[in-house]
């Protein structure tokens, strides 16, 4: 039985949550391994709705559950979010949940810097969540951050914490702030210490281990391959890679334990924030899909930009993610539309391009060139099987195969974890 990799292939919001879940049932671990507590995931298990953004899917379920050293770890959150799904009957336990020991922190005034520099950004704001997710990454890479293994340790923080306040200290004068309160961020590592540390585990020796035993471990993304910070629509991306690769380096298991990679894709596109959005339909078309998808981010509230389906980033994000099959989501989204468009290239000037070029004035230019399909107005909301979808149906989701040159391995939809078309089993590879 193979491990798997499930990915964003768009922008993020794609319904990883659902699908993760779905696999989570027969997965023995869960592995969030990049980002932080700015993507959202929302399971519907029964009558109960669980949003996550910092946990992994998998603990609404009892699987054990590990929050990778590729992630930045706000502490304060994971008190919170572990409160609130305690709160609808979730078990959390130093046995279900592990974290790594060398996550790097997100501290209070991340959060301050990610904000401030938003601001002071004008016409070119990236659009960040303002959670301090991009300048905990600067840290890490700068050698400055506090990571949870300190939390063990605070009393000879003393130094370490100097040179990271100095360092900010000269960034929050730039912006008119008042240095940092090493005694009040001390205090605060304090008291969230004693939260955080029953969790913390070398969880890549458990992942070793669990590979030796032949157990099946899920690895679960968060945003989008389009939001990686060097395959992405770059400046408008995350701070980390979000491709499948990085579940290695992300958690300490290495490149042969990814298995299959499953990218999760919306039968449409959307996008939140600022950036290219080559096929956005800002107009009665792209309201409908929004309205019919409920397209409000999880852990913002933001309204979602909204398009037809863009074959052209879907098939390059498949590529330098190695994308094994699609979980195709949202198909009953499109219920209803006489004609639907899809993106198979794009034009700029005379040229045409089979690839979206990456400096950020070609991207804004593009021009999609589309192929239209006709719809269907059968319901395909709640399908299982592929008899229950109209032909119509069936011929757009062989038409995305070929374009994306990507098999469909999987087919949602609706919110509800059985209203799934398994077409390949990603844990039988």
């Amino acid at each position: 039985m193979a491990n798997v990799t499930v990915v964003g292939a768009q922008w993020g919001d794609e319904g990883k949550g659902k699908i993760v879940d779905w696999l989570s049932e027969r997965a023995e671990v869960v592995v969030r391994f990049q980002g932080g507590h700015n993507a959202g995931h929302t399971l519907v298990v029964g009558e109960n709705v669980y949003k996550l953004s910092l946990l992994p899917s998998g603990i609404v379920r009892g699987t054990l559950s590990v929050i990778g050293n590729g992630v930045v770890l706000d502490p304060w959150h994971l008190r919170d979010e572990i409160a609130k799904l305690r709160g609808q009957g979730v078990t959390i336990t130093p046995d279900n949940l592990h974290i790594a020991e060398t996550c790097p922190l997100i501290l209070p005034f991340h959060r301050d810097l990610d904000g401030l520099r938003e601001d002071a950004s004008g016409a070119g704001k990236i659009g960040t969540t303002r959670r301090g997710i991009g300048p905990a990454y600067e840290d890490k890479v700068g050698r400055r951050a506090i990571r949870v293994c300190d939390l063990a340790h605070l009393d000879a923080l003393g130094p370490q914490i100097e040179r990271l306040c100095a360092h900010h200290d000269a960034l929050r004068a730039g912006f008119g702030e008042p240095p940092i309160d090493r005694e009040r961020l001390l205090a605060d590592l304090r008291e969230i210490a004693d939260v955080v540390l029953p969790y913390a585990k070398p969880v890549w020796v458990s992942l070793n281990d669990a590979k030796q035993a032949g157990k099946r471990i899920l690895f679960e993304g968060a945003q989008g391959i389009l939001l990686d910070v060097d395959h992405g629509t770059y400046p408008f991306v995350t701070s980390s890679n979000t491709i499948a690769g990085t579940a290695a380096n992300g958690s300490g298991l290495g490149p042969s334990g990814a298995g299959f990679v499953l990218g999760i894709a919306k039968a449409y596109t959307t996008r939140v924030g600022s950036g290219p959005f080559p096929t956005e339909q800002d107009n009665e078309i792209g309201e409908r899909l929004g309205t019919r998808g409920h397209e409000f981010g999880t852990v913002t509230g933001r309204k979602r930009r909204c398009g037809w389906f863009d074959s052209v980033l879907v098939r390059q994000a498949a590529a330098v993610s190695g994308i094994s099959g699609i979980a195709l989501t949202k198909l009953d989204v499109l219920d209803g539309f006489d004609e639907i468009r899809i993106c198979v290239g794009y034009r700029i000037g005379d040229r045409d391009y089979d690839y979206l070029p990456p400096h950020a004035s070609d991207q804004a230019a593009v021009e999609p060139i589309y192929e239209t399909i006709e719809g269907w107005s059968q319901s395909t909301a709640g399908a299982r099987s592929w008899a229950e979808l109209p032909a119509a149906a069936i011929k757009y989701i062989r038409r995305v195969e070929e374009l994306i040159r990507c098999p469909v391995a999987l087919v949602s939809t609706s919110p509800e974890r059985d209203d799934t078309i398994l077409v390949r089993d990603p844990f039988a590879d």
